[in-house]
């Protein structure tokens, strides 16, 4: 065996292991978010903002979609979200990038966002069925 191919496996590797950084613990994550909203893509644009309150309350909206108000909780390295109108936990790994945050939704290594805006102005809600 050459030392090639011995370090082939490495090198294909580091571009997945650079790829995420160290876990946020959900209190590394509620002390960067709360009082917070940020906005996420993933590389085909915008996909959604989520607003963060106290107490581990969100407010999340997919991109001119109505709000989901719900929690977050912990779960070993990752942050589990839980909405009043889908009780299915949503859990995911975030660390910190070099613009913000990057997340990564449990099991599906896909769907992998990245922090694009952040504010401290509220989600726009628009409501169901607005209209004349």
């Amino acid at each position: 065996m050459t030392r090639f191919s011995l370090i082939l496996p490495l090198l294909l590797a580091l571009p997945a292991m650079a790829q995420e950084g160290t876990p946020l613990t959900v209190q590394e994550f509620e002390s960067y978010v709360t009082g917070k909203t940020l906005s996420y893509a993933d590389q085909n644009g915008v996909w959604g903002t989520e607003q963060y309150l106290p107490n581990r309350r969100v407010v999340w909206a997919f991109t001119k979609d109505i709000c989901q108000y719900g929690t977050y909780y912990p779960q070993g390295d990752e942050i589990c979200f839980v909405y009043d109108d889908d009780p299915t936990p949503q859990c995911w790994t975030f660390w910190r990038g070099d613009d913000g945050l990057e997340a990564l939704f449990s099991g599906d290594s896909a769907t992998h966002l990245s922090e694009v805006k952040q504010s401290a102005e509220p989600v726009g809600c628009p409501g169901p069925d607005v209209g004349v």
